[in-house]
């Protein structure tokens, strides 16, 4: 349980919740940890955001244990995952309303996506937050497609994602990060173009360019980088303000979009990259009760992928 900002997470033994008219009760069997529940617990600036005391957690996948009197589609023993944010509410799991960091959760059964047999809940959960945060601006606001050159800033929770389902969908793959580790792992995975730095993927004139780091200067140096009439679509949020270059942005014609999420289709398309055997992010098994250390270690930097508590 969060309660205010800098106080370390509260174990507390709370009622089972009993699901309204159209939730389930989802027994949790996996919970991603994410950097926004590092910035929750430490960043005073997300107390408006967060309906405390809460118990934290959005990347959950687990069986349905309870439905609600009006759920129809779904039954008792169903293994599914848990989209982040109910698109009808706003709410958002483990800020606005309770989330996966415990036993049991209610969430509206509009959020859930049926979780295929051959998907891990370690793969349910950390495709949807992470699988879902990379699809979307990928292939849906990025447009890549098979033959297109994609580069990734980032080779991080996020960036390996879209690193694997990039190369899953043939594009010609080139990724930028300052992290020996990252840039060892998309060589490992087969990527031929591994950088250090954003400015190095100019030899590669890049099509488009996700930006899963989003510190400013990695941001304006994607726009230089990127072909004339490319796109760069920012995801990650390392700074919250900065200066961009306009001059490039403008006589390159380049396009420039943000991207915050996706949707419960997009985290069905990314179980869908899993059954192909093929998708392969580093995934960090802890358990429940190491909750907080790994937030702290992921507070720490380290953490090479996604990290996620299992039971």
């Amino acid at each position: 349980m969060f309660t205010k900002t800098d106080e370390p997470l509260k174990w507390q033994d709370l009622p089972d919740p009993v699901p309204a008219e159209d939730e389930v009760v989802i027994e949790v069997k996996a919970a991603g940890l994410c950097r926004t529940d590092v910035g929750i617990m430490h960043d005073p600036a997300w107390m408006p955001l967060v309906s405390a005391p809460v118990i934290l957690g959005h990347e959950n996948a687990g069986i349905i244990k309870t439905l609600g009197s009006g759920v129809t589609g779904f039954k008792v023993g169903d293994r599914v995952g848990v989209a982040p944010q109910d698109k009808v509410t706003g709410k958002t799991v483990g800020a606005q309303r309770n989330g996966g960091y415990a036993d049991l959760m209610a969430v509206p059964a509009r959020e859930l996506i049926p979780l295929p047999d051959e998907v891990s809940f370690e793969q349910g959960a950390a495709a949807t937050d992470a699988g879902m945060s990379s699809y979307h601006p990928l292939f849906v606001v990025g447009g890549a497609r098979k033959g297109m050159t994609v580069g990734i800033i980032g080779a991080g929770g996020l960036g390996q994602f879209a690193v694997n389902m990039a190369l899953i969908e043939g594009c010609h793959v080139c990724v930028a990060d300052t992290s020996p580790k990252a840039r060892e792992w998309a060589g490992d995975l087969g990527v031929r173009d591994v950088h250090e730095q954003v400015l190095d993927l100019k030899d590669d004139e890049p099509d488009l360019v996700v930006d899963f780091a989003g510190f400013g200067t990695t941001t304006n140096d994607a726009i230089s980088v990127v072909r004339p009439g490319g796109m760069v679509v920012l995801v990650g949020m390392g700074r919250l303000q900065a200066t961009i270059d306009t001059r490039p942005l403008i006589t390159r014609n380049v396009t420039l979009r943000g991207n915050n999420g996706g949707t419960p289709d997009d985290i069905a398309q990314v179980y869908r990259y899993f059954q192909t055997g093929k998708m392969k992010p580093s995934l960090v098994e802890t358990t429940f009760a190491d909750i907080p250390e790994g937030l702290e270690t992921l507070r720490k930097g380290g953490v090479t992928g996604r990290m996620i508590a299992l039971r």
